[in-house]
């Protein structure tokens, strides 16, 4: 091998940042005057005097070399077998190879080591300013591929992390989500906080590849954000000398992003340790703090929403159940989850002249809009039953009103209607205690009903749903007698993805067969045996027949 030529200047490389460099070549003297020239262009320089020690030398580096030079004629393998090996392993496939030659200089030799994965071929003799400049060039075209490409795989973390931070249901969620994309996009550990929608500062920490939910120090916090106007919406980045000792990073430099969605609202804030973040994960660090400003946003706004719903929905429904003579009631409500929309299951118990009127109704759907048509369809309801209808034509005239109000939305409605049975004395039915239940039923689950001594039973018969339009038959007469026991219940007590209703509806009878006759107490020992999942709301009815007079109501 040739020597390059010195030029005696100091090459201009205009290449950015110093490289290291692997340089392979068996000459002693050669490998001498060309780290002596990539020295004083400014890098740093690893040898090789054969391919066995220069692939060596790169498995056994914790650092990967910037680039390799790398001669064509070695004693144990040629330039050529030693660019494949690098260029055949995931962990150096990226690392430009140069290859040089003083004897292999012709057409063949140079598309040879190019196809078979050189990023440049010099013949020699190799003037400095030319080797510096091919290195230069190589370096220049390799970095802006390094940095596309882990630009690339970070905007892939981004995605990931963004969906993570729409998915989470709760404010601590939420901030283990945004702490853990930010580790996984930047490789290092990182903190998040936020305001949650109660008003609760959280903080999360990922180090090590674990995350951990920590409370906040409201001080600390407090002075975290105070660089963040009340009024600024969007995402700013903070450069910091120092983090807070409240991050967990000691007291090295770091980056702080901080968002907010809606002036005045609570700021997010996400930090990374380091000062080696680029221009590029600048950005991406502010694009997350921006993401997880919005996704807390959307869970403020759904919180809210849901406990003006659930507030509203608690108004329509009885504050307290009727005291008669002719049963003894006992109810339970529970509302989905804060995670569920609120559905529109509803109950009614009230005394009317012709007797005792019960319902259980569910609007179809999940939204404040079924909690609002809920309450529409109980006060009329009520205002039906006082007028004195009977249960068929109440069902008749809130079935016409729901096409009108919302003509795409449908309800199930049970009415139950205990009044004292007017022909008990002509047919011999005196052992009815004189009472009858007419049950008129719109698509709703079937009632229960347990006679003293007998098995549960369900009264099956019924009608269409509300909000169709069609007929609806004549309510079902029921005989029943003192200790009588009647339930009625939502499908969110029963209802289980994966379950068939059929097979809940068979539990349900084995757990009424089991069930006190106190109706406080079945109500209790029904929930235990059917624990609501959270996906819905339910409401549970329980009547225990007295068999007093109606005129002691």
């Amino acid at each position: 091998m040739n020597t390059p030529r010195a030029t005696g200047d100091r090459p201009d490389t205009g290449a950015g940042p110093a490289a290291l460099v692997l340089v392979v070549d068996d000459n002693p003297t050669n490998r001498y005057i060309l780290t002596t020239c990539l020295r004083r262009a400014g890098h740093e320089v690893l040898e090789a005097e054969d391919g066995t020690r220069g692939l060596e030398l790169l498995h056994e580096a914790r650092t990967l070399p910037d680039a390799a030079i790398v001669d064509v004629r070695l004693p144990d393998m040629t330039g050529f077998e030693v660019c494949e090996r690098i260029k055949g392993d995931p962990r150096t496939a990226a690392l430009p190879v140069i290859h040089i030659s003083a004897s292999a200089i012709s057409v063949t030799d140079r598309a040879q080591g190019l196809n078979r994965g050189a990023d440049a071929y010099l013949t020699e003799p190799i003037a400095a300013d030319e080797l510096i400049a091919t290195l230069t060039a190589t370096l220049r075209y390799a970095r802006a591929r390094m940095r596309a490409e882990r630009l690339a795989a970070r905007l892939r973390l981004l995605n990931a992390a963004t969906l993570a931070l729409y998915s989470a249901t709760t404010s601590t969620a939420l901030v283990r989500a945004a702490a853990a994309g930010a580790a996984q996009i930047f490789g290092t550990g990182a903190v998040a906080g936020l305001t949650g929608p109660q008003g609760r500062i959280e903080q999360a920490y990922v180090t090590e590849d674990t995350t951990v939910a920590a409370d906040a120090d409201a001080a600390e916090w407090a002075a975290a954000l105070a660089a963040y106007p009340p009024d600024v919406t969007g995402a700013r980045l903070h450069h910091t000398a120092t983090t807070p000792a409240a991050f967990g990073f000691g007291r090295g430099a770091g980056a702080v992003a901080v968002a907010r969605a809606k002036r005045g609202r609570p700021p997010v804030l996400i930090a990374v340790p380091g000062g080696s973040l680029t221009p590029d994960d600048h950005d991406l660090l502010t694009q997350l703090a921006h993401a997880c400003a919005l996704a807390l946003e959307a869970l403020r706004t759904y919180s809210e929403e849901h406990t003006l719903a659930l507030t509203l929905q608690r108004t329509f429904l009885p504050q307290s159940l009727p005291e008669t003579d002719r049963a003894e009631l006992a109810v339970r409500y529970s509302p989905a989850s804060v995670t569920a929309e609120i559905g529109g299951d509803f109950y009614e118990a009230l005394t009317t002249p012709a007797g005792l009127l019960l319902a259980v109704g569910d609007v179809a759907g999940h939204s404040l809009d079924a909690a609002v048509i809920m309450g529409q369809l109980r006060h009329a309801l009520r205002a039906y039953a006082i007028e004195g209808h009977p249960p068929h034509e109440i069902l008749v005239r809130l079935d016409r009103l729901l096409c009108l109000l919302k003509p795409s939305r449908a309800a199930t409605l049970c009415i139950l209607l205990l009044e004292q049975d007017e022909g008990s004395g002509e047919h011999g039915q005196d052992d009815s205690g004189g009472l009858v239940l007419h049950i008129a039923n719109a698509g709703h689950l079937p009632p229960l009903v347990r006679d003293p001594g007998a098995k549960p039973r369900f009264v099956t018969e019924h009608g269409p749903l509300l909000g169709l339009g069609l007929r609806h038959p004549e309510a079902v007469r029921v005989p029943v007698r003192p200790g009588t026991d009647v339930v009625v219940v939502t499908d969110g007590l029963l209802e289980r993805r994966g379950v068939d209703l059929q097979d809940g509806l068979d539990a349900l009878l084995e757990a009424m067969a089991e069930a006190p006759t106190d109706p406080e107490r079945a109500c209790d020992h029904l929930l235990e045996r059917f624990p609501p999942d959270g996906n819905d709301d339910v409401a549970l009815m329980a009547i225990r027949v007295s068999g007093r007079e109606a005129g002691h109501d």
